[in-house]
């Protein structure tokens, strides 16, 4: 079954296909037995079949997303679902839709279910979660990525045309390397997350998986915008940047800095993705990455974990018992940190933004791997806290920095699994980075 958007669109507007027939489609792969871990609760036919048949009383024309099936991550709020953020006990039903989603389905869109990820969006690798390790979409005995794993998984498998997770620290990338999506982290603020869990609620941001920048981008024209009920929302300026000029400068960190954590292969796949950004015009300039991996570095070893906790607070203090292990020791090591070391890593953060913001002088954008490497499930399970750490270090320091970044396929290993890289740039070069991929043909 094709979902792309493009091709569900063109067939509503033909009359070769209706929103009912194709959620009745969807609905028996979507309730098939869950082998991946992708679900945490699934909407029933019968509802899908309500949003269905309100749409085919208009014009297929009349909204951009008309009948486009789309999955949601569960720290985001679906009004009548319960939100867990993966911890049932955490567990409450939501009265409203949170902000995007409502959007989204004011512009047709159909949701079709809430996805699995690591619990409170604390991971990267998608198997700190109590209903199930999420798996790989391509090879099951790896980790599919996280935290916003199910939601990566399963526009990967063709049970949505895109869907939303959150990304803090990497969770709407990782995801997308590990199963050769499009990610769309934006700038912080261009996507409400009011109706979402917070896990960093100063960093957070709501991500847009997809198979293609074009995909990406129409979900992202519709998401995006100012919300008054969310007080980091932003508004995108009116001069900012849609595209990058025909000749542009792209940074490359040192290759002493690049890290591929022993694999073999991923060093050759980034080499030749660097090469295709040279043959569509860019010029490769080498940049010193040591304040990128400074800053990210203060996203867990600084006192800024605490804003985890602080998220959390009254249930880690009277349900600790039932978090994941490794998320409560996560969360709990953030109390052996003051009010002082808070304002000290801030003012080291201050310190490395005015030294970042340099690079931006110099380049118009930052190429790195979005992954060195990619783990099975068990090296995750038996290493749980270095395997994340060394996923995370070409994104923890994402929104630290206020940048606008976007995840891209960028070939495969011998085994079959996927690579990828990130194209970042400053806040608000969001529709920028879309339009570059696409030059990329992604």
């Amino acid at each position: 079954m094709n979902l792309n958007i493009s091709h569900l669109s063109a067939a509503y507007r033909a009359g070769s296909l209706k929103p009912s027939q194709l959620v009745r489609q969807l609905a028996e792969k979507i309730h098939a037995e869950d082998t991946h871990h992708i679900w945490i609760d699934r909407i029933s036919l019968e509802e899908m079949l309500i949003y269905a048949c309100q749409l085919e009383a208009m014009d297929p024309t009349s909204l951009p997303l008309y009948g486009i099936p789309f999955a949601i991550k569960d720290n985001i709020d679906l009004a009548g679902y319960p939100t867990t953020a993966a911890c049932p006990d955490f567990a409450n039903t939501a009265d409203q839709h949170a902000t995007v989603v409502r959007k989204l389905i004011a512009a047709g869109a159909i949701p079709v279910g809430k996805t699995n990820l690591d619990q409170f969006a604390t991971g990267l690798v998608g198997v700190r979660s109590p209903y199930g390790a999420c798996k790989n979409s391509i090879d099951p005995d790896y980790i599919s990525g996280g935290s916003s794993s199910g939601s990566a998984v399963a526009v990967a498998l063709g049970m949505a045309s895109f869907s939303l997770g959150t990304d803090t620290a990497g969770s709407g990338r990782i995801p997308a390397a590990f199963n050769n999506l499009v990610g769309i982290k934006p700038t912080c603020g261009l996507l409400s997350t009011h109706g979402v869990v917070p896990a960093c609620r100063s960093l957070d941001c709501v991500s847009i998986f997809a198979g293609t920048a074009e995909e990406a981008r129409a979900v992202l024209q519709v998401a995006q915008g100012e919300d008054h009920e969310d007080a980091y929302s932003r508004r995108a300026p009116a001069q900012a940047v849609h595209t990058f000029p025909p000749r542009f400068r792209f940074g490359v960190p040192r290759t002493e800095q690049l890290n591929f954590f022993g694999n073999p292969e991923t060093p050759a796949l980034f080499a030749h993705a660097v090469q295709a950004l040279t043959a569509i015009g860019g010029q490769a300039v080498e940049i010193d990455f040591s304040v990128f991996l400074n800053t990210a570095r203060l996203l867990y070893e600084g006192a800024i974990v605490a804003e985890r906790y602080a998220a959390i607070q009254p249930f880690i203090e009277s349900h600790a018992e039932a978090m994941h292990p490794v998320t409560r020791s996560i969360i709990q090591g953030a109390s052996k940190f003051s009010a002082a070391d808070a304002y000290a890593t801030l003012y080291q953060l201050k310190a490395n933004q005015a030294q970042a913001q340099q690079c931006w002088d110099e380049v118009d954008l930052l190429v790195t791997p979005t992954a060195g490497t990619i783990y099975t499930i068990q090296e995750v399970e038996q290493d749980p806290i270095q395997t994340n750490s060394n996923l995370g270090y070409y994104t923890n320091f994402m929104n630290l920095l206020d940048l606008s970044a976007i995840a891209l396929p960028a070939g495969f290993q011998h085994n079959g699994l996927p690579f990828g890289i990130t194209l970042c740039s400053p806040a608000f070069h969001d529709l920028a980075l879309v339009e570059l991929a696409q030059r990329l043909g992604r």
